[in-house]
C-alpha cells in the first residue's frame, strides 16, 4: 500500500510537470505571435523548460506554506491537548480527519491515551474512595468504643464487650493494611516469585486439614477429591490462593452444609475445582467479583470482616502464574471455583 501511494504521488509530480511544460509552451508561443518574433529553438525550449519550473516551483512554494499551516496548526492542537493532561484534565480528543495525513496515526494516540489516563485516574479515585472508607469504619467504632469506656458505670461485661469490638476492628485495620502491601507488592513486578515443583495435592490437604476446626464447627461435610498432581508454581503464593478460597467456603456455607475440593489434570491443564453450596453469588456479581473492594454482599461481608481485597489478590497470584480463575454460582444453591494452571511441556 506504501508503495502504491508512494506510485501515485511521483507520477502526480511527473504530470503536474508535463501540464506547466504545456502551459509555459502555449503561453510563450502566443507571445511570439504576438510580437511576431521567434527565437531559436533551442532558446525557444529553455525558456519553456524555465517557465514550466518557474510555474512548478511556486505551486509548491503556495501548497507549502499552506500544508505548513495547516501542520501548525495540528501540532498546536496535539501540544495542547497533551499541556491539558499534564495538568490532570484528561477528558480531552483531538479532531482527527483525513486531511491530517501522516499525523493521523500520533492523533489517535494521543486520543488513546487520554481514555487510557483517565481510566487510571478513575480507578486511582475510586482505590482512595474505597481504602478511606474502609479505614474509617473501624476508626469510627474503636472511637466510639473508646468513648464509652470512659464510663465508670459501665457493667463488666458490657466492658469486655467494647473491648472485644475494639480488639476485632483492630484486627481488620491490620488484615486491610496487610492486604495492601500484598496487594500493592504483587502489582509491581517486583514480588519474589520462585517456582519449584511440589505436589499440589498435598499443598491442599494441608490446608483442608488447617481448617479442620472451622469446619467441624459448622458440622460441614467435607467432599475431597485430590488426585496426585506436581505443579511447577511457587509454593508459598499459592498457599494464599487456597488460604483464601477455602476460607471463604467456610465461611459463607450455612451449618451442615457441604464443600468439596478436587484437583485433577490433563493434558494442557491442571484444574482446582473449590465448591460449596449456600447463597451463591448473582450473575451481576460474579462481572466484578475479582476487582478491589468489590463486595457482592456489603453486610455480609462487613459482619464477617471482609474487606474486597482477597479475590483481587487471589487473582493477581494466579495470573502471575498464567492461569485463570472462573466462578459458576446460583443464587441460593451453589459457587464453584474452577483454577486452571497451563502445563509446561
Amino acid at each position: 500500500m506504501q508503495r502504491f501511494r508512494g506510485f501515485l504521488f511521483g507520477a502526480g509530480i511527473f504530470l503536474l510537470v508535463v501540464f506547466y511544460w504545456l502551459v509555459s509552451f502555449y503561453a510563450t508561443n502566443w507571445l511570439y505571435n504576438y510580437m511576431d518574433k521567434r527565437p531559436y529553438e533551442v532558446i525557444g525550449q529553455l525558456i519553456n523548460s524555465i517557465g514550466g519550473l518557474f510555474l512548478w516551483g511556486l505551486t509548491m512554494t503556495i501548497l507549502g506554506k499552506f500544508i505548513q499551516g495547516r501542520q501548525m496548526e495540528i501540532f498546536q492542537t496535539m501540544i495542547d491537548a497533551i499541556r491539558s493532561m499534564s495538568r490532570g484534565n484528561f477528558n480531552v480528543s483531538v479532531d482527527n480527519n483525513p486531511h491530517n495525513g501522516p499525523f493521523g496515526e500520533l492523533v489517535d494516540s494521543i486520543n488513546h491515551m487520554a481514555v487510557e489516563l483517565g481510566q487510571l485516574e478513575k480507578m486511582r479515585q475510586e482505590f482512595i474512595s474505597n481504602v478511606s472508607h474502609e479505614i474509617q469504619s473501624p476508626l469510627t467504632s474503636i472511637s466510639g468504643f473508646s468513648r464509652a469506656l470512659q464510663n465508670e458505670q459501665i457493667s463488666i461485661e458490657e466492658r469486655k464487650h467494647y473491648l472485644n469490638i475494639i480488639e476485632a476492628e483492630s484486627k481488620r485495620l491490620s488484615k486491610l493494611s496487610d492486604n495492601l502491601l500484598k496487594l500493592t507488592s504483587l502489582e509491581s513486578q517486583h514480588h519474589p516469585f520462585e517456582p519449584k515443583n511440589y505436589r499440589l495435592d498435598k499443598q491442599l490437604r494441608n490446608h483442608i486439614l488447617a481448617c479442620e476446626p472451622q469446619w467441624l464447627d459448622k458440622e460441614l461435610e467435607m467432599d475431597i477429591n485430590l488426585n496426585e498432581v506436581t505443579l511447577n508454581a511457587d509454593e508459598d503464593l499459592l498457599s494464599q490462593v487456597w488460604t483464601n478460597l477455602i476460607h471463604n467456603a467456610i465461611k459463607f456455607t450455612p451449618i451442615a452444609g457441604h464443600i468439596g475440593v478436587s484437583v485433577t489434570s490433563n493434558e494442557k491443564n491442571v484444574i482446582v475445582q473449590i465448591s460449596n453450596n449456600g447463597v451463591g453469588i448473582s450473575e451481576e456479581d460474579q462481572v466484578h467479583i475479582f476487582e478491589r473492594f468489590y463486595k457482592a454482599d456489603k453486610s455480609r461481608n462487613r459482619t464477617s470482616g471482609g474487606n474486597g481485597l482477597g479475590l483481587s489478590i487471589v487473582k493477581k497470584i494466579i495470573d502471575l502464574h498464567h492461569g485463570d480463575i472462573t466462578v459458576d454460582s446460583k443464587v441460593g444453591e451453589k459457587t464453584i471455583f474452577t483454577v486452571l494452571f497451563p502445563i509446561e511441556k
